[in-house]
């Protein structure tokens, strides 16, 4: 099993040093992974559904800075020697392939082969528009598109590609990234369309759960697992090829009434749930570590949780729970 840190998302609340500070804990702690979201810009406006809030309403302010994650990232390679540094998730169709495929390689040539590629297609119609890319209807196929062309950049030694959204040939690509055959892929999304990617391309599917479309409590996993390892049979891999991580936030003893939600609870609690999501066949957990402030919405775990609140928990998880379920 390997275990990660979503890092809070806006900068006006961590900050490079807070970054730095959370990162560098995460990395004595014996944490494997941390995680950067991804937003070029914040539309002030609008009228898209955010998929994963009962309402649709956005958590994000747009009125908060929101970091690079590629920049950070290889800001926080700097800053560490160990840990693994990954995006959660990277909108693909926003950005065009080859200069991205050329900032991926580099971070993970810069960072001694430590960068994980998590991606996504996206939910908001007006960030595509903002960014003057008129393809959201078809932000699946672009997606699928630009992965091919990133392996493509990453492991021939003369490149050349022909699709519906790109095309290049007698090019020179380098540096190529340290990992072979390539920076791992980890493909968001609990969607089918998301799930047939993960089959088709990528090396781990990392859903979120806990979200009103989608629960994955561990019999959920279960099932869904086997359904996976059918698509990846379906599009000619072998039926385990592709590993399964979850992306989930994590509260420690919240004070709310009600049955206990999974995945929060004492430290012996969390730890029998790891290991019911284990026992599912889930190999990666990916955790947005909460807080349990008063008026805090849930969603804020994974956006508004303090630098010192992040590390209290971390450091919790690494003294209660990683012991119980090594």
């Amino acid at each position: 099993m390997s275990f990660g840190v979503i890092l809070p998302n806006h900068v006006s609340i961590a900050g490079p040093e807070g970054y730095r500070t959370i990162a560098t804990r995460a990395e004595e702690l014996g944490f494997d992974h941390v995680w950067l979201g991804d937003h070029i810009v914040m539309p002030s406006q609008t009228e898209s559904d955010y998929p994963d809030t009962d309402s649709g309403a956005s958590p994000f302010d747009p009125e908060k800075p929101v970091p690079e994650p590629l920049s950070t990232l290889a800001y926080l390679a700097g800053c560490t020697t160990r840990i693994k540094l990954g995006t959660f998730v990277l909108i693909v169709p926003q950005r065009e392939p080859i200069s991205t495929a050329k900032i991926i390689s580099n971070v993970d040539y810069m960072s001694g082969g430590r960068f994980i590629l998590g991606v996504g297609v996206g939910w908001q119609e007006e960030e595509f528009l903002a960014m003057g890319v008129e393809t959201f209807k078809e932000r699946g196929k672009v997606t699928d598109e630009y992965l091919r062309i990133y392996k493509e950049l990453w492991t021939q030694d003369d490149p050349q590609f022909e699709g519906r959204y790109s095309k290049f040939s007698h090019i020179k690509f380098y540096p190529k990234p340290v990992q072979k055959p390539h920076p791992p892929i980890w493909i968001g999304g609990y969607t089918k369309g998301a799930m047939r990617r993960a089959a088709a391309l990528g090396d781990v599917w990392s859903p979120v759960g806990q979200q009103p479309q989608a629960a994955l409590e561990p019999d959920d996993m279960a099932q869904a697992i086997q359904e996976l390892a059918d698509m990846t049979e379906r599009a000619g891999r072998p039926r385990d090829a592709v590993e399964v991580s979850f992306t989930v936030s994590l509260l420690f003893n919240p004070r709310s009434a009600g049955p206990r939600r999974t995945l929060t609870g004492t430290a012996e609690e969390i730890a029998g749930d790891v290991s019911r999501y284990k026992a599912a066949g889930v190999k990666h957990f990916v955790f947005a570590f909460g807080s349990d402030r008063e008026g805090l919405p849930p969603i804020d775990s994974f956006f508004g949780a303090r630098v010192e609140e992040v590390v209290a928990a971390i450091e919790q998880f690494a003294e209660g729970v990683i012991p119980r379920v090594s």
